[in-house]
């Protein structure tokens, strides 16, 4: 599978960092670059052309929508992902009239940035393998073609927990054994904390069970199996 092609576009050198360390953890994508200002990531656009850009909004040489109109304005072929503190609705409208992929809130969370990244990717394989085009795999490619629209029977999930990392640990879980928060989040490349915060979900929604077992040093453990 050939790595996307990802360039971050973020002024402050803090925020852009944690953008850094995050892509690093992702599978198959390759960061080619991280632009400061408008002004640079104008040239590494031209240069690198990447398939995908994180990109805020408020710069000091200018706004990151301004950046954006020009991409689409010259058909250019990477995307856009708005990562940004602007909760502003005409922010936002303005971010979709631009053609945006993915409107996200800072501060950033890794989940929320690999559902965003795993979406793309799938946009992308879809596209690949489309020869002509039915109304069904437009309404599917297209933003109002999303989970909720595809199955509307799908269950809603409350704020932080993200279906793709609760699909990760159904698939763990379903192999059998007993888990704890400590174990599935080294399995899932995820922190105990987050781990736990999903595998208490799945005990509320009643597919898990959890019982407390105690270590050899006596410490109480939660540990997580499926339901029987």
């Amino acid at each position: 599978m050939t790595p996307i092609r990802l360039l971050i576009v973020e002024d402050d050198h803090k925020i852009a960092e944690i953008q850094r360390r995050f892509v690093e953890r992702l599978d198959n994508v390759e960061l080619c670059g991280i632009a400061h200002s408008l002004a640079d990531a104008r040239d590494l656009v031209d240069v690198m052309e990447p398939e995908l850009i994180l990109l805020d909004v408020y710069f000091p040489d200018g706004n990151g929508l301004d950046l954006l109109r020009e991409l689409r304005a010259r058909d250019s072929c990477s995307d856009v992902i708005l990562i940004t503190a602007a909760k502003e609705v005409e922010t936002l409208r303005s971010a979709l009239r631009g053609g945006v992929f993915d409107y996200i809130l800072k501060p950033l969370v890794f989940e929320r940035l690999q559902e965003a990244i795993n979406r793309f990717r799938e946009h992308l394989e879809k596209l690949s393998t489309l020869n002509q085009l039915a109304q069904k795999e437009v309404d599917a490619l297209l933003p109002r073609g999303s989970q909720e629209t595809d199955h509307p029977s799908q269950e809603r999930l409350p704020k932080g927990i993200d279906g793709l990392t609760l699909d990760k640990i159904r698939d763990v879980i379903a192999h059998g054994g007993h888990w704890s928060a400590e174990e599935m989040g080294t399995e899932i490349g995820a922190s105990r904390t987050t781990a736990r915060r999903y595998l208490e979900h799945l005990v509320g929604t009643g597919e898990l069970s959890a019982e407390v077992s105690y270590g050899s040093v006596g410490r109480p453990e939660r540990r997580y199996c499926l339901k029987t």
